[in-house]
This record gives C-alpha cells, structure tokens and sequence, in this order.
C-alpha cells in the first residue's frame, strides 16, 4: 500500500465532527423506538411461545437495529458498536424491566454488527452486508441470552439446549430482517430525500 493509498484510507476511516453528531441523532431516534418495543414485544411474543419455545426470538430483531443503521450511514470504524451501545443507555435510563441489563446487551449486540463491518474493510455497505451484521448482532445476543458468557447471565441462562437450538437461529433471522434489511431500507429511503448528502450514502443514491 503506497503512502497516498493509506492516507486515502485514513481519511476515509477517521470521525468528523458531523459523523458524531448524525451518528448521535440516529442512537436516539433508534432509542425511542427501542423504549416503544421494550412494551409493545409483549403480545407477539406471547403468541409465538406456545408455538414453539425458542420461536419467540423472532420479535427481537428491532433491538439490533441501532449498530446496522449508524454504521450504514457514517461508514466508520466504531459506528455500528455505538449506535448499539448508545441507544441501549437511553432505553435503561428512561426505564425498561431489564435494567442495567439493557447496556450489556446493547454492548453485546453492537459488537456483533461491528465484526462484520470491520471483517468487510468498511468498504461493504449492500443490503446483504446489513443483513449479515444484523444476524451475528442476533447470534451476539443469543449467546448472551443463554448465559453462554462467563461471568454474564443472560435472562434465558439455564435454558435447555433444545431451547437454545430455536431462539439462536430464531435470533439471528430476526436481526437480518427487522435490523439489517429494514436498517438498510431506512437508509435508502433517508438518502433519497438528500438528507444525507454529506455522507457516502447519501452520495451513493444519486441517479447517475
């Protein structure tokens, strides 16, 4: 790699001011919606339980949402995990039934969107690059879940393998869907009204 290329890369890679900002804005915006599903998960999940204990995983994905969609608008390293992380810190201190808790799992959840992004370079930014980094945030999440952490018991820890062999993949089904796909619509459908003009999503939108 040549001087001008790592300094190219560089550049592209490193925070600006307006990056913190948008990526701020959009933890929040993530964070109301969270405070909305933190309630309003309940009856779905109800319903699928009896179906098939595990299935209810598949609720879960809007929780993940965070880390896909600051990470797919700002592009940079970190995005996805402080997307993630700063929205679960609003979620707790407004008030949920899982407490401190909740920071943990944002932590967990935006850890697994960022390892896809970073294995990619953050040079891959498609509908299925969002999907991956949704999924392994919902694989992050389960293992947390089932208590597979050490020293971090997750609220489903104890659970029966067979259990854990249903909500894992319900999981990560969950957060390629409701996280990365519907994080990477979002976006598209942000970057086509020009609000994200300054961004390389917003520039990559333009008609050519």
């Amino acid at each position: 790699m040549t001087s001008t290329t790592s300094s190219r890369t560089a550049r592209r890679l490193r925070w600006r001011v307006v990056d913190i900002v948008v990526a701020s804005v959009l933890a929040v915006a993530a964070s109301f919606l969270f405070i909305v599903w933190n309630t309003a998960y309940i009856g779905p999940s109800n319903l699928l339980t009896p179906l098939l204990p595990g299935v209810q995983g598949l609720v879960n994905g809007l929780w993940f949402i965070a880390g896909p969609l600051v990470a797919l608008v700002v592009r940079k390293p970190g995005a996805a995990l402080y997307g993630e992380l700063v929205a679960a810190i609003i979620s707790a201190l407004v008030g949920n039934q899982w407490g401190a808790t909740t920071i943990v799992s944002g932590l967990v959840q935006g850890l697994g969107a960022e390892i896809v992004f970073a294995v990619l370079a953050y040079r891959v930014w498609t509908w299925w690059s969002a999907a991956l980094a949704g999924a392994l945030s919902g694989v992050f999440a389960s293992v947390y879940d089932l208590g597979l952490l050490p020293g971090l018991p997750g609220g489903y820890a104890g659970s029966s393998a067979a259990f854990g062999a249903v909500y894992l993949p319900s999981q990560a089904i969950s957060g390629a869907v409701l996280a990365g796909l519907l994080a990477w619509v979002v976006v598209r459908a942000l970057a086509a009204t020009g609000a994200l003009a300054r961004f390389p999503a917003g520039r990559a939108a333009r008609p050519r």
